[in-house]
């Protein structure tokens, strides 16, 4: 048999003591989750209600409040996003907000998110764990992150940190049987050549019993839980084995490079420190006081895992931040937070008893009793039976007294209104109110005034999730360390946008084939990027009241149409818009159409009226040369009666003359006749 070494001895004495110091919390929290799960009453419990003849049914008021606490907080997906340290970095920050989207897309990140948020409520611990998968992408791999269940993590009892930052390591456990760590690992199958065994027969087994949380109710003890499960295999390859992944604090070389005379620097670590000092042009640089090395040492995580009494792998991550990163709930200054559940745990309780004891006065007002004097009835079955008879006859002896239905004693006002009191403290521990859930009796009159009661109802929320977005940034810094030390070969990075539009990006690839002269592009392993989460991502917002918003601010030329469209939830945003922008086009083309017909109708009618017009002169002209004709006519036949007038004249005159002479010579005659 294989004996174990100092290292492992060490980190199965740190993984004993530290589960000892966390039991406490860990039995809170399982009976945090069984209480989540319905179990409210232990066996004795509802046994004790049933001899009683009262209800063993819990009024479950924290489950509804936990769902919708984990609806609100998860409604929308978180988001990444990076940042350039300088302006220069802006473009590769954009490169790195698309690879953080692809991750979490390959992460199954909304379920994941998911899970974590469901274990910070009801535990009051989740943790996200973040890790390079050395089988995706046919063997390239791909880093990826996953939730973690609670139970298997264990962390320093020292640290006061809410991240877990100053704990001196984190541990991680992980139950496999000896057939999945076969085909985990397959140089377990590696047979000793001595005593013809292979390895993992070697190594001690794990016989603690796992625990689980397990169903205190009697009602639920036969539902499949894994506490009921675990066992069910007794077959071949079922022998249970613990793996233990250690993450420690350790100290690393790294070199910086500052060349001289530009005063541009590079930081290396040792592998590449070896490869760069292999140049003989770099060797000749330092001699000469081009450049200057200066060593630095860096915290980094070492990832040690012991299986049994072996180590079985180890090596150091590119990142000073633990790879598994909590999300606690109610901090305690310690890493034992509490959960919603242990807050309202005794409030539920409450509400259980007083609606049992409601139920119980129901029960026995709604069910009438007969009390019958003593010795007036002889057989007190058969009354019992000829009472269920409406024409039944009773006999009964007066004398000793008549049979009567006592009248119960009403329940207390002060009792009736305890449920709704104990259920709004509930609510208002957990952050969710009336109108939250869709009540509408408890919405204001006024659209207004709904979304201010709403905004401020989500205050709680946002805060816990404020707390919530601080572990995401902190795993997306963790994910962004292990990417750049991992994606340094050319990859495309393809992501499906819910539209169905693809968006790529490719790294580290060079513009020239040869690679000779060739530049390269997108390299990830150089320039500083801070990551971030948008804040509020996972938040629900008033969809009216922001649609109202936005179209104000639209119609007002605040906002363009593009920014208005992206607070809707029109599936296809981008094909609505294109479509938009042909309608537009489209539209404008119309428009421009219309005002030429309508330019060319004024024209016509433009050449009409100077068509009118020239028809009109026309008309005048040929009036005018009528006119003219016939003054020249008349001119001409006045000239010509004035002409034979003046013939006339001139005729009457001659004649006038001539008779004038021959009168004057007929006188003259008479006169020398005389």
């Amino acid at each position: 048999m294989i004996k174990a070494t100092k290292q492992v001895q060490e980190i199965r004495e740190l993984w004993r003591r530290w589960s000892d110091a966390r039991k406490e919390w860990e039995t809170h929290a399982r009976e945090d989750i069984d209480f989540y799960l319905g179990n409210h009453f232990s066996e004795a419990e509802q046994e004790e209600l049933e001899s009683r003849n009262q209800t063993s049914v819990p009024m479950d008021r924290l489950y509804s409040a936990i769902e919708q606490f984990k609806a609100i907080i998860t409604s929308k997906p978180p988001k990444f996003s990076a940042a350039g340290r300088e302006d220069s970095d802006n473009d590769l920050a954009n490169v790195w907000k698309g690879i953080l989207e692809y991750i979490w897309s390959i992460s199954d990140g909304n379920e994941t998110f998911k899970q974590v948020v469901h274990d910070y409520t009801i535990t009051g611990l989740g943790y996200f764990y973040a890790y390079v998968d050395r089988e995706a992408d046919y063997g390239r791999g791909e880093v990826k992150f996953s939730y973690v269940d609670p139970f298997r993590v264990c962390v320093d009892p020292n640290a006061r940190s809410r991240y877990f930052d100053d704990a001196t390591g984190m541990m991680l456990s992980t139950i496999f049987t000896k057939f999945q760590l076969l085909d985990l690992y397959p140089q377990l199958k590696e047979v000793n050549e001595e005593n013809g065994k292979m390895l993992i027969d070697e190594i001690e087994g794990y016989y603690e019993d796992e625990t689980y949380p397990g169903a205190m109710n009697a009602r639920t003890k036969g539902s499949f839980t894994p506490d009921v499960v675990k066992d069910y295999d007794h077959g071949e390859g079922s022998q249970k084995y613990q793996l233990i992944e250690y993450f420690s604090k350790t100290k690393v070389p790294y070199y910086r490079i500052v060349n001289m005379q530009d005063g541009s620097e590079r930081i290396l670590d040792e592998a590449n420190m070896r490869k760069f000092m292999e140049d003989g042009k770099v060797i000749e640089a330092a001699k000469n006081g081009l450049i200057d090395v200066v060593e630095v040492m860096q915290t980094r995580i070492k990832i040690t895992c012991t299986l049994g009494q072996i180590v079985l792998y180890e090596y150091v991550l590119n990142t000073d931040k633990y790879p598994i990163v909590p999300v606690p709930n109610i901090w305690t200054n310690t890493p034992y937070p509490m959960s919603d559940v242990r807050k309202n745990k005794d409030f539920q309780k409450y509400l259980n008893k007083v609606m049992s004891l409601i139920t119980s006065h129901a029960q026995s007002s709604a069910g009438l009793k007969l009390l019958i004097p003593q010795g007036s009835v002889d057989d007190i079955e058969e009354l019992e039976r000829d009472w269920a008879n409406p024409n039944a006859t009773i006999e009964y002896d007066p004398s000793m007294g008549e049979p009567h239905f006592p009248q119960p004693s009403p329940l207390s006002n002060s009792i009736l209104n305890l449920p709704p009191m104990i259920e709004k403290y509930i609510d208002l521990n957990m952050g969710i109110f009336e109108m939250m859930q869709g009540n509408a009796e408890a919405a204001p009159q006024t659209s207004s005034a709904t979304m201010m009661m709403e905004d401020f109802g989500q205050r709680r929320s946002k805060s816990k999730l404020r707390d919530i977005e601080g572990s995401l940034k902190r795993l997306g810094r963790v994910i962004y360390n292990l990417a750049k030390e991992h994606y340094t070969y050319k990859k495309t990075f393809r992501i499906v946008q819910p539209n169905n539009d693809m968006s790529e990006y490719m790294v580290n690839f060079y513009n020239d084939k040869s690679q000779a002269i060739g530049e390269l592009h997108n390299d990830l392993t150089i320039g500083q990027y801070d990551v971030n989460i948008i804040g509020n991502s996972t938040m629900p917002s008033n969809r009216w009241g922001e649609w109202s918003i936005y179209m104000e601010a639209f119609k007002m030329g605040l906002i363009d149409r593009t920014e208005a469209l992206m607070k809707t939830d029109i599936f296809d945003k981008e094909g609505v818009l294109q479509r938009m922008d042909i309608v537009q086009q489209l539209q404008q083309q119309l428009a421009s159409a219309e005002q030429q017909i309508k330019n060319l109708s004024g024209d016509l009618q433009t050449a009409h009226r100077e068509s009118i017009s020239a028809r009109k002169r026309t008309e005048v002209e040929k009036f005018k040369s009528t006119l003219k004709e016939n003054e020249l006519n008349t001119q001409a036949a006045n000239k010509n009666a004035v002409n034979q007038l003046t013939n006339v004249v001139k005729l009457e005159s001659e004649k006038l003359r001539l008779r004038g002479q021959a009168q004057e010579k007929t006188e003259k005659s008479q006169q020398g006749e005389e």
